[in-house]
């Protein structure tokens, strides 16, 4: 008997907001056959009704039409989104990039980079994590959420402050790309946050964090000279 090939994962939609694009063609006084026409010079080749669909939420743009369409509309891919990107597809698509350039740039193998883009799972290293921020643009919070790490930051914290913090710091830095000594100095902070001095006969530990520990992580890293923005 024949074992069937499982199904590839179909990629995500793009965020696509009918009414942005709406916006910006009335904005423009375009109508829907001029914007195909624009959309016709960046190589998508299509109907006047497709755009009027978009418009109506009855279908929604695949990747390169999505691109062409911002640029017949004169605006950045960003500005037609259904809110602000989340995922590591969306913000490529913000920039306007295909996946090729993105791998290349962050010395990636290219069915690598677009796993990483279908499972929300990125298993770069901190070299080519860092890459991967300056490439799309993302400030270190946006970099951690798109990479699907954020549950993976917070424990990492809570194991700094329940013990020795020294250990983890190399593990942070695949997490965010930072200089170990700029993370030393924020980490150093937090431990010395949630531990209180022993006195009257009561053990020295950690204590339950006042507020929660990934905030205020951030908020003492964006006071060190990172070469990526928090």
């Amino acid at each position: 008997m024949r074992r069937r090939k499982p199904h590839a994962a179909a990629p995500l939609p793009v965020p696509f907001s009918p009414e942005a694009a709406r916006i910006h063609r009335v904005g423009l006084g375009l109508t829907p056959e001029q914007v195909a026409e624009g959309m016709a010079a960046h190589g998508v080749r299509l109907l006047a009704g497709h755009v009027l669909a978009w418009e109506r939420g009855e279908l929604r743009p695949g990747e390169a039409e999505f691109i062409a369409l911002a640029r017949a509309l004169w605006c950045s891919a960003a500005d037609l989104m259904d809110g602000r990107p989340t995922r590591l597809r969306d913000h490529r698509i913000a920039r306007e990039l295909p996946p090729e350039t993105v791998a290349e740039r962050v010395g990636m193998l290219l069915p690598t980079y677009q796993q990483a883009e279908l499972t929300g799972r990125w298993e770069g290293d901190a070299e080519q994590t860092y890459a991967l921020a300056v490439v799309l643009g993302l400030r270190l919070t946006e970099l951690v959420e798109a990479t699907g790490r954020a549950e993976a930051l917070d424990r990492l914290l809570r194991q700094c402050v329940a013990g020795r913090w020294q250990p983890h710091l190399r593990a942070l830095t695949r997490l965010v790309p930072v200089a170990e000594q700029e993370l030393a100095a924020v980490l150093l902070v937090l431990a010395q946050e949630h531990h209180v001095p022993a006195h009257w006969g009561m053990p020295s530990g950690p204590r339950t964090p006042a507020v929660p520990l990934t905030p205020r992580f951030w908020e003492l890293l964006a006071a060190q000279p990172t070469a990526v923005p928090v």
